[in-house]
């Protein structure tokens, strides 16, 4: 196949190119006196200069990225050519795959990747049945009570459960969680942190603590050979690791597993949190998707992941991906300099127009139909594309499917409040709590 034309790209000629359109000093000026999340910013720039523009914050120029080819440029194509140079939660993950680079993150992402697609998925699919029927006992009980709980809680401490016993083997025990929580705190506070490194750790040093304490302890027991319940897991694959390749130190699979905690519960907790608060504004959505099939049935299974597509386009697990060009380029006919730094915005591309009819509308149909949304791979990338694409897709898809397959036909929570705005940090998440009671749906 002549990737080329089928991508019906540009040929990319370094020096070729014509400038990037630039925004105007006054609107990020507005920009700033306003004290606005920086998407606000990047919206304005998307919606007046298109799909490839620059906007300037300091001395030299940030180049937004939200057209389908060039997103497919920078992160399938030409990886190479435009890397990720740091990462904003190292404060957190240290060395994990999520911020390293160069060779490290090769060896790093080669070592994962197997327990993540096929087989290595497989390995997993009971612990996280086991915690999708632990979440739907404990919504049992507050149904019969009638018991306030909070959504948003509530699919955090799944997704934690599900992570933990694919990681350790071990269901979630009360006193792990309580622990935990100090990954979401440190995660939410990342924005807020000082960009010196040193100070950023003494910041959250209390809750740092806190994480690896629980960290120390469960790479000692994964060590000492002792399997939980549910049989060896993915922390055991990191130990075993250790024993021929002397980069694994204690060190770095601390970070990994806290990686893999960040990555494998705070996304999926988020998404599911938004498809609830969605599904409440479009109550006839969840009724179609029970009612695509049968219990266990595909045609249902399909509805549910349709749900699970819409709400990553609205609120994408990644939703902006900072790069830094390492070469001349030329970018969709753009020039891009050496030393560019770059935003994908997925965020953005998931809401065009162009791509999305009516994209501010919540219709999970776009993903059931053939025609129902862009055949682009760069028009809807809530994970990433590319050799960096997210490890946990697929496990992220699974766990959100099947949790909600035992939900949906049962439980419908009925919101006493919902966050009036999002907050981007990390994550696009609710700003503010989730309080509900649950009734029976009627369908």
């Amino acid at each position: 196949m002549d990737t080329e034309a089928s991508l019906g790209s540009l040929p990319y000629v370094p020096g070729t190119g014509r400038p990037v359109p630039e925004a105007e000093p006054e609107l990020v000026e507005q920009w700033r006196s306003g004290g606005g999340e920086l998407v606000e910013l990047l919206s304005q720039v998307r919606e007046r200069f298109g799909g490839i523009a620059a906007f300037r914050l300091g001395p030299a120029p940030t180049v937004l990225v939200t057209d389908p080819q060039a997103v497919q440029h920078v992160l399938a194509r030409h990886p190479e050519r435009y890397v990720k140079r740091s990462h904003r939660a190292r404060v957190l993950i240290g060395d994990g795959v999520l911020a390293a680079t160069g060779e490290a993150w090769k060896r790093q992402r080669r070592l994962l990747q197997s327990q993540f697609t096929g087989t290595g998925m497989r390995r997993y699919e009971q612990r996280i049945t086991e915690a999708a029927r632990t979440t739907a006992g404990r919504w049992d009980g507050h149904a019969r009570t009638g018991q306030t709980l909070d959504v948003g809680q509530e699919m955090r401490r799944f997704a934690l459960d599900a992570i933990w016993r694919s990681l350790t083997g071990h269901p979630l025990d009360d006193e792990t969680e309580r622990e935990l929580a100090a990954v979401a705190a440190v995660a939410t506070a990342l924005p807020t942190l000082p960009a010196d490194v040193t100070d950023a750790q003494d910041a959250v040093a209390a809750d740092l603590a806190r994480i690896d304490a629980v960290a120390r302890h469960a790479i000692e027991a994964a060590r000492s050979g002792a399997a939980g319940p549910d049989g060896p897991g993915l922390l055991h694959v990191l130990t075993d690791a250790a024993t021929e390749r002397p980069e694994y130190t204690d060190q770095l699979i601390r970070d990994e597993l806290v990686t893999l905690l960040v990555a494998g519960h705070e996304t999926t907790a988020t998404t599911l949190t938004w498809l609830y608060l969605l599904l409440d504004q479009h109550p006839a959505a969840r009724e179609q998707a029970v009612a695509a099939g049968g219990e266990g049935s595909a045609g249902r299974r399909q509805a549910i992941q349709a749900l699970v597509h819409e709400t990553l386009r609205l609120y994408p697990s990644a939703w902006i991906l900072p790069r830094h060009a390492t070469e001349e380029d030329t970018l969709a006919g753009y020039a891009v300099e050496a030393g560019t730094d770059l935003l994908i915005c997925p965020y953005l591309t998931h809401r065009d127009p162009e791509l999305w009819p009516d994209p501010e509308h919540f219709d999970p149909r776009r993903f059931l139909t053939p025609d129902g949304r862009p055949a682009h791979p760069g028009a809807y990338f809530p994970f990433g594309i590319g050799p960096r694409a997210c490890l946990g897709l697929q496990f992220a898809l699974r766990e959100s499917t099947v949790l909600l397959e035992h939900l949906l036909p049962v439980h419908t929570p009925a919101f006493y409040s919902t966050p009036r705005k999002a907050v981007y940090g990390i994550t696009v998440r609710p700003d503010g709590p989730t309080p509900a009671t649950l009734v029976s749906p009627l369908t």
